[in-house]
């Protein structure tokens, strides 16, 4: 009877802990569908009205934005949700409006100065680059401030339970307004190069960063009333930054091969690779669903001491996860000739492409949760050990790869690096934490 009513205890806790985020993650999950309709969206308009060889530069240039921009927040944006809730529970006010200070301060003053280096070496050094990247790269680093505080943003909302301020505007708004100012300039005569798709994202993450700024701003002050601030540099910088190490290892993991094909391929190779990993990403996105509902679950049911629950939940989104992220796989690519044709004649000869990177997420799949189960049960050094080694083995697979087969090399030394990350991953799951995340594996554990 005891031990009954402890296990109803626990669940009663574990209930109460994943009500409020289990209807942020409902919230999360819809914008990030729509998100992801808008994105494609998007793509195909871009290329559409640049060509295959402009959508190439347009993409290297961005890929460059997003994974060096994620990485100026130094880890703040993901420490929000760290240290922002502990400062309001606890009362400790001051320290919270202290973290949102240092936060904007440090990202736009980071931004800004790689931002200006980028610039100034453009400049000096005219002759770096291909005149082509030129212009778009002057544009990009214009755009790197607005995209990191916007990450920043995203950081801070989220750490108020607020998922769709949080990811609306950076994944709905910028999109959506990048589109129709893209019309919009070629209606008016904007040459169809990678620079005006670079401009009208320079305006598009301006209005987004502005409007999401402004609403944040004003929700804020009523959570965290404007006061003293006290400023705890250390203990935040403490944790971080080997969140933002995890972040740049995992944002190199995900653009390695187009980085590596940008250098050795021309602009019209990386257009089509770019193409597909768009596409392919729909099928990457069953994991970030089972993740937004599944990750508070993990950390609520180790929080209460029940092993056995927790061992059951990872046994069934192991298996959830992997059978879905299967059924998206083999939808995705029954449709590939019709989603790829969309983008322009040329990018049917994306469909093998496509065919290997689902192959790669699929097969990755099958080992389950690890990643998540290490990040939300104090296993997020040995992710990020895991990850940059898988970051070194996807760049030497990818050099040695594509000279020889081109955009089929770097989707082979990609899918081959997804995979041996899961199953990596999964044997660290398995050693530190006891937990058998495969779908093949007996449920059950041992103490760690």
């Amino acid at each position: 009877m005891a031990a009954g009513a402890l296990l109803a205890s626990g669940f009663d806790r574990l209930r109460s802990l994943r009500e409020g985020p289990a209807r942020s993650a409902l919230t999360v999950f819809s914008i990030r569908i729509a998100s992801a309709i808008v994105a494609y969206g998007a793509q195909v308009l871009v290329a559409r009205l640049l060509g295959n060889e402009q959508y190439g530069i347009y993409a290297t240039v961005w890929v460059w934005t997003a994974m060096i921009g994620h990485s100026l927040t130094f880890g703040l944006s993901q420490g929000a949700s760290r240290f922002l809730p502990a400062h309001q529970a606890h009362g400790h006010l001051a320290e919270a409006r202290g973290y949102l200070l240092a936060g904007t301060v440090v990202t736009i003053g980071a931004s800004l100065a790689v931002a200006l280096a980028g610039a100034a070496l453009l400049f000096l050094w005219p002759g770096l680059l291909a005149e082509p990247y030129r212009a778009p790269l002057l544009l990009a680093a214009c755009i790197l401030p607005l995209f990191a505080f916007q990450d920043y943003l995203e950081g801070v909302a989220r750490s108020q339970d607020w998922g769709g301020l949080a990811i609306a505007p950076p994944y709905l708004l910028r999109q959506s307004v990048m589109m129709a100012a893209m019309v919009a300039a070629i209606m008016l005569g904007a040459p169809a190069e990678a620079g005006t798709a670079m401009a009208c994202m320079l305006a598009a993450a301006a209005v987004a960063t502005a409007i999401q700024g402004a609403i944040l701003l004003v929700r804020l002050r009523r959570t965290i009333p404007p006061g003293a601030r006290a400023y705890r540099w250390r203990h935040w910088f403490g944790a971080t930054l080997p969140i933002a190490a995890i972040d740049l290892a995992h944002a190199g993991f995900t653009f390695v091969d187009v980085v590596v094909l940008s250098f050795l391929m021309p602009p019209s190779v990386v257009g089509l690779y770019f193409a597909a990993t768009r596409i392919q990403q729909f099928v990457a996105f069953v994991h970030f669903a089972a993740q937004a509902a599944s990750a508070q679950r993990y950390s609520a049911a180790h929080a209460v001491g029940d092993r056995a629950a927790l061992a059951r939940l990872v046994g069934r989104m192991s298996v959830a996860t992997a059978g879905a992220t299967a059924v998206v796989g083999v939808v995705i690519l029954a449709a590939s000739p019709l989603l790829l044709a969309m983008f322009g004649p040329d990018f049917q000869a994306s469909v093998p492409i496509l065919a290997i990177l689902v192959a790669g997420t699929v097969i990755g799949s099958l080992f389950g949760p690890a990643e998540d189960l290490l990040t939300m049960l104090a296993g997020e050094k040995l992710c990020a050990v895991v990850t940059a080694v898988m970051l070194a083995i996807a760049v030497l697979l990818c050099l040695a790869l594509v000279p020889a087969f081109g955009a089929i090399g770097a989707a082979l030394a990609i899918a081959t690096a997804t995979v041996l990350r899961a199953a990596a991953l999964a044997v660290a799951a398995r050693r530190i934490l006891g937990l058998a995340t495969p779908v093949w594996s007996r449920r059950t554990e041992r103490n760690p």
